[in-house]
């Protein structure tokens, strides 16, 4: 039997929201961004990556490459996810199983392609992008081959807003011509290894004999990877266990000693822990920093948010409160970071900037206990987090309500007035507003309206 497995993901799918929910956007380079200094892009349209900018770069390089048309856009998370909800409830409607990846990307195998030409499979990933385009608006690539590398490949190929489908007969000319890098499990660190060996694609990966890359990469990673590069790939599509947490760790080869090298380590770790986070697609209440010193013992530290959060600004200066230095815990070989209390609903907080602030840690005092005797033990300290309540004010692409005019969201504010587009997704490009800041019937309002899909209920609504 011929096997055919596909894969999904949703074409720049958080930017791709926001110009279907506000449709002034359309067609314009857009950073679904954060806004301060130290802000990250979560998501660029089509638009703005043709300036080279792209998710996971600090916010003012892509800006600066994208230049005086680069728009903005504060994450709106409660909108992807919605968004997220209804294009898998079409998929489920289609497949029996499907192995969700993130908030924008799944493997399946349907059962009725089992042994299906080229062609019928890609008539049928081309029936089902319709369905999700005539019910949500949003556009989706849709790749496909033998299993499940060839079909995250494909996808790759068909973007954007297409589909690729790998024919069996000549995966391996497809794959082999490809560099080293786009195979599944192949990071930087495995780069460069293989660079050393003068391995540029995926086909100088399979030229090389099994032994050879198993000495260069190690005996279960070079195994896997060699015969993927070899075309075999037999990984089941499966339901994936949800997450209850999501961490990034680094252990150093040499321990860490002053405050400056655990920062480093710090911001390396929240960060990738951060980019985990927004892959994953929730947000989360809990951040936990992990510490192993030289002489192997493990202290802990957490503290959670009342409110669940993406926001890498608000989760990192919470790390920063939470680690100690090596004038206080000695040599210290790992740092790690971890983010739970994992939810899809996250909650609009009015001036971040409280939470985001880096603060040190006090020093500990002599009633400090550690609590750890040896190499097994953790110490765990839950810290309470409450910011102070503050008076709200009105923010750049902030979703708001007027009675007189409907949805809509902040374009500007200042000198006691706020500009205001309003428009959803189901009213086309909107009407500028200019209103006083102070306006009564000005209020804020929740993200999702924006989508206007009263014509749907979410499955779990409908119990």
């Amino acid at each position: 039997m011929r096997r055919w497995v596909l894969h999904i993901d949703m074409d720049a799918f958080f930017a791709s929201c926001e110009q279907l929910t506000r449709p002034t956007l359309q067609g314009r380079p857009v950073l679904v961004a954060g806004v301060t200094g130290r802000g990250v892009v979560a998501g660029a349209s089509y638009e703005a990556r043709k300036y080279g900018a792209h998710s996971a770069m600090p916010t003012h390089r892509a800006a600066r490459l994208v230049g005086p048309k680069v728009v903005l856009v504060t994450p709106r998370r409660a909108v992807y996810s919605m968004a997220s909800k209804r294009v898998f409830e079409i998929v489920a409607r289609n497949v029996d199983v499907v192995e969700q990846l993130s908030i924008d990307e799944a493997f399946m195998e349907p059962e009725e392609l089992v042994d299906a030409t080229v062609e019928q499979v890609t008539e049928w990933a081309e029936k089902l992008r319709a369905q999700i385009k005539d019910e949500t608006g949003l556009p989706a690539s849709i790749g496909a081959g033998s299993g499940k590398q060839f079909a995250k490949i494909s996808s790759d190929l068909a973007k954007p807003d297409g589909v690729f489908v790998i024919d069996p007969e000549r995966q391996l000319e497809t794959l082999h011509a490809l560099d080293v890098n786009e195979l599944w499990g192949v990071g930087p660190v495995t780069e460069s290894r293989l660079a050393t060996m003068n391995i540029a694609t995926i086909g100088d990966l399979a030229r090389l004999s099994e032994k050879e890359v198993e000495i260069a990469l190690g005996g279960t990673v070079g195994k896997q990877l060699w015969q993927m590069a070899n075309g075999h790939d037999d990984r089941p599509v499966a339901p994936r266990a949800v997450a209850k947490q999501i961490s990034a760790e680094h252990t150093y080869p040499q321990d860490l000693t002053t405050p400056v090298e655990v920062d480093a380590a710090l911001k390396r770790a929240a960060a990738d822990a951060h980019r985990r986070l927004l892959k994953d697609g929730r947000g989360a209440r809990t951040v936990s920093v992990k510490l192993r010193m030289s002489d192997f013992h493990i202290e802990s530290r957490s503290a959670t948010l009342p409110y669940a959060t993406e926001d890498e600004d608000t989760l990192r200066a919470l790390a920063y409160r939470l680690v100690r230095y090596p004038d206080e815990v000695g040599p210290i070989r790992l740092v790690g970071v971890s983010y739970s209390g994992l939810e899809d609903s996250l909650q609009h907080v009015l001036f971040p900037e409280l939470d985001q602030q880096i603060v040190r840690p006090t020093p500990a005092d002599s009633d400090y206990e550690s609590g750890v005797s040896d190499h097994f033990g953790a110490s765990n300290v839950e810290v309470d987090i409450t910011p102070a309540e503050v008076p709200g004010q009105w923010r750049a692409t902030q979703d708001v309500f007027h009675p007189d005019h409907g949805h809509g969201w902040v374009q500007g504010a200042g000198h006691g007035r706020v500009t205001v587009r309003f428009e959803t997704r189901a009213t086309g490009p909107g009407k500028i507003v200019n209103l006083r800041a102070d306006d009564p019937d000005l209020a804020p309002a929740d993200p999702v309206d924006s989508l206007a899909w009263e014509d749907w209920i979410p499955a779990e609504d409908n119990d």
